[in-house]
């Protein structure tokens, strides 16, 4: 069992511990939808939180939520698209930029009951 090292702070001794997942090895940032899982872990399911958690699988697990997250988005959103064609662009920008939003909504409402609340 390694032993841990302390280093001394002004008047306090702080643990040297370091993850093996550390940032400089994969810098890819937790964003939404990695964020959103780690939140629904900690608030519902907090055991397997502390187990992803201490056993170090956290940050990947999460990295890996949200690489599937937009890639389903992005085929989620063309099987709307296809499925209810927008008006065109040209001729009614503010149509178009609606009937994308509500597809967007709709598809980000499909990935987070998917992958996010499971």
């Amino acid at each position: 069992m390694p032993r841990i090292t302390y280093t001394k702070c002004g008047d306090y001794y702080l643990p040297g511990i370091i993850l093996k997942d550390s940032l400089l090895e994969n810098p890819e940032p937790i964003t939404k939808y990695g964020i959103m899982r780690r939140t629904f872990l900690k608030n519902h399911r907090l055991g397997y939180y502390n187990h992803l958690l201490l056993t170090e699988e956290l940050y990947p697990h999460l990295r890996e939520v949200q690489r599937t997250a937009k890639s389903r988005l992005e085929t989620i959103m063309e099987k709307l698209v296809k499925s209810n064609p927008p008006p065109d662009k040209e001729a009614d920008g503010l149509a178009w930029a609606a009937h994308m939003n509500i597809l967007k909504c709709t598809a980000e409402e499909i990935v987070v009951y998917e992958l996010i609340y499971e």
